[in-house]
């Protein structure tokens, strides 16, 4: 697949010397290559979506949300297409990929709900004969900045509220992964967007520079660690733009000892190890509680030694590689630090070779006891299928432990008790909260949070908090006398 720009409705091939090989994860092939656009592949693309805003934003939000239900009807048609590029390009398995489409065709549909969700507000006679309303209108020209973890569904998270809102958009895939997103844009071209309303730019450091410096690109929104959201937030602040930037995480799980034991292992495993533990909301630390310490750790570590690891579209297969050989060397590295630091590498995924696919980035799931709090392996995310498991007595160390890191991302508990639950639910500090939930992932019509490290800005993704980040507010006061006072 020849990976091209999409600027003002054409097809664009970008006169570029560099490009980044796209690797297949499982099999070692080098797939496609990403084009390294320059500044002014950004600026042609902020030019075009500039130049239809005023057009865009003039068509009634009725006739906006049509086009998106178009697109839905197209995404859905094409899932299992989308699927197998994910898998491809991303490592995870088909039905993991199909799950991630879902929920972009979600994000979509709660958007076209955009004439009841981008109402204002009314109120006669604040003062005699005086009216007040408040009324939403776009930005202009907003920006993604995507993630290879979820090529398909993050940048949903965005784009479809802010086109039912009337803003002009530009995407830049990672360039890790830009099959997926090329695929949804030759979608995109056949539901027939007025030219210039949805633009994409491919590359890399210099691309995204170009979305954060443009004095015409209005909001940016970005998915990926915390320190370059970090610096996604800082720069794109300093210039003058709204930010949410998605960062990190290190997720906790408490386990209870009167947790349904066999179910709560599986769906923890299900969100250590999916998608080979390359999501934010993935379980990365299970803290056990009292005498669920032993049954646990069993049962945990025989799920894990379990998990059938291979190519995603393998039949059978439950768990892909991760993204590259240089995410692998970093994982594997982590895991020996955990041993060098006192802990107990129980289950030991390093040196995975898969036959068949022996050029792989693969690392089966493992499992890590004994982690102590403050050590590297407590703080870092990992960012693959590694599970670190600590222990304490009550339920009171437990929340002060899953509180005491600087991520905020998600946090879960396993239990049969309503009283422990409410008490998690109400002391823990993260945004994603799951109670006896593996991975917390808010539908599309609830925002998705984020606490302390692991978010930058104010509205987040999804749902009304879109809404608010992509419009603004207008307040306009009027007054229509039959006659005017001499006194006003």
């Amino acid at each position: 697949m020849e990976i091209l720009n999409y600027i003002n409705g054409e097809w664009v091939k970008p006169e570029v010397k560099e490009y980044a090989d796209v690797v297949n994860p499982a099999t070692g092939e080098v797939i496609a290559k990403t084009p390294l656009s320059a500044k002014s592949d950004v600026d042609a693309a902020a030019k075009a979506a500039s130049e239809a805003f005023p057009a865009w934003r003039r068509v009634p939000v009725n006739d906006r949300v049509q086009y998106l239900f178009k697109l839905r009807n197209l995404m859905r048609d094409q899932m299992d297409e989308i699927a197998k590029l994910i898998t491809d390009e991303c490592g995870k398995t088909f039905e993991e990929a199909k799950a991630e489409m879902v929920r972009a065709v979600e994000n979509v549909e709660t958007a076209c709900g955009m004439p009841h969700l981008g109402k204002g507000e009314f109120v006669e006679d604040i003062a005699s004969g005086i009216d007040e309303t408040m009324i939403r209108q776009p930005v202009g020209v907003c920006a993604t900045i995507a993630p290879f973890n979820f090529p398909g569904m993050i940048p949903f998270w965005y784009l479809p509220y802010a086109l039912a809102a009337g803003n002009t958009y530009i995407i830049k895939p990672s360039e890790k992964v830009p099959m997926t997103m090329q695929y949804i844009f030759k979608l995109i071209e056949q539901v027939g967007f007025p030219k210039g309303v949805i633009n994409m730019v491919n590359g890399a450091k210099e691309a995204v520079d170009g979305i954060l410096e443009h004095p015409a690109i209005r909001a940016v929104t970005f998915v990926g660690s915390t320190s370059v959201a970090r610096y996604i937030y800082a720069t794109a602040a300093a210039h003058g733009k709204r930010v949410q930037a998605q960062g990190g995480a290190k997720n906790p799980v408490i386990v209870m000892p009167d947790a349904d034991m066999e179910t709560a292992v599986k769906i923890i495993a299900d969100s250590a190890f999916g998608c080979a533990g390359q999501r934010c909301l993935a379980v990365s630390l299970a803290v056990t509680v009292a005498e669920a310490r032993n049954e646990f750790t069993e049962l945990i570590c025989d799920a894990a030694s379990s998990r059938v690891v291979g190519y995603g579209l393998d039949s059978g297969v439950q768990m892909g590689p991760v993204i590259n050989q240089a995410s692998r060397q970093r994982i594997e590295g982590l895991i020996g630090l955990g041993a060098r630091e006192g802990a107990n590498v129980c289950v030991d995924g390093r040196g995975t070779k898969i036959k068949g696919y022996e050029k792989g980035s693969f690392v089966r799931p493992t499992v890590i006891a004994d982690v102590q709090p403050g050590s590297e392996i407590w703080k870092t995310e990992i960012f693959g299928p590694v599970l670190g498991l600590m222990h304490v007595n009550t339920i009171e160390e437990a929340i002060a432990l899953a509180n005491s890191g600087v991520y905020g991302n998600q946090a879960s508990l396993f239990t049969t008790s309503g009283n422990a639950a409410r008490r998690f639910r109400y002391e823990v500090e993260a945004g994603n909260v799951g109670i006896n939930i593996g991975v917390a992932a808010p539908m599309a019509f609830f925002p998705f949070s984020g606490w302390k490290d692991s978010f930058f800005g104010d509205m987040h993704g999804q749902g009304m908090d879109a809404v608010e980040f992509f419009t603004q507010k207008k307040v306009v006061i009027e007054r229509w006398p039959k006659e005017w006072s001499r006194k006003f």
